[in-house]
């Protein structure tokens, strides 16, 4: 009997009929993932997440009513894990940030490939972070300039929070885009290895995301990353 995938349950939120419809459609053509809902703002996104626990919510930035950073701070705050893409024509620093900080978990352009953004949805499954190139580069480079380093919760020991070597030397493979599967191959340990170090350093520095991680490591002068180069075969 033939192996069947496990079905990615996708929400799409978008303000734009003829774009969600279009981007629906080609979600269902896959035979790993399946629309169970569509939003035309981040108020109503919440709602179909409520209703429908998609496994990862497709969403714009900028829409009326409720823009998609205020659909992540919603379904956040309403305590859902769910994983947020954001998918926008913005490349505005704010609302990169803003998103990023809302909790989202990946930022891509509506000029990327279909098949790229399908593998970029499920990696966000795997604990990946995808972010659109030029939106990488931006966010090195914003980051470069200084912005506001995280903060450990009052009362956190400096020793709580201290990266071992390795994990550090993972946090900087991250922050240059890479997978966990690349950084297993680079380091020449198991991917599980890797998933572990990435988890316990979230957990010692109070953060929730890849996305985070990365925007993190540059800050603090853990090494800035070379811009991401060709895809490695």
């Amino acid at each position: 009997m033939p192996h069947t995938p496990p079905t990615l349950r996708v929400l799409v939120v978008d303000d734009q009929p003829l774009f969600r419809k279009a981007l629906a459609g080609l979600v269902n053509a896959q035979l790993d993932m399946t629309v169970v809902g569509e939003a035309d703002n981040g108020i109503e996104a919440l709602e179909r997440v409520r209703a429908l626990a998609p496994d990862v919510v497709v969403m714009d930035v900028n829409m009326p009513v409720a823009g998609g950073v205020d659909g992540v701070r919603a379904i956040r705050g309403a305590g859902f894990p769910t994983k947020i893409v954001m998918l926008t024509i913005s490349e505005e620093d704010d609302d990169l940030f803003d998103a990023i900080r809302a909790g989202a978990n990946g930022y891509l352009l509506k000029n990327i490939r279909p098949e790229t953004l399908f593998d970029d949805l499920r990696g966000v499954m795997r604990g990946e972070a995808p972010i659109a190139p030029a939106i990488a580069h931006k966010l090195l480079d914003a980051l470069r300039d200084g912005p506001p380093r995280p903060h450990a919760p009052a009362g956190s020991g400096e020793g709580e929070t201290a990266l071992t070597r390795r994990e550090t030397e993972i946090l900087q493979l991250v922050a240059g885009g890479l997978t966990n599967k690349e950084i297993a191959g680079q380091l020449t340990i198991t991917e599980g290895t890797v998933k572990n170090h990435v988890h316990n350093s979230l957990e010692k520095l109070h953060l929730s995301n890849r996305t985070q991680a990365a925007a993190y490591t540059v800050a603090q002068g853990l090494g800035v990353p070379r811009p991401p180069g060709p895809a490695r075969p």
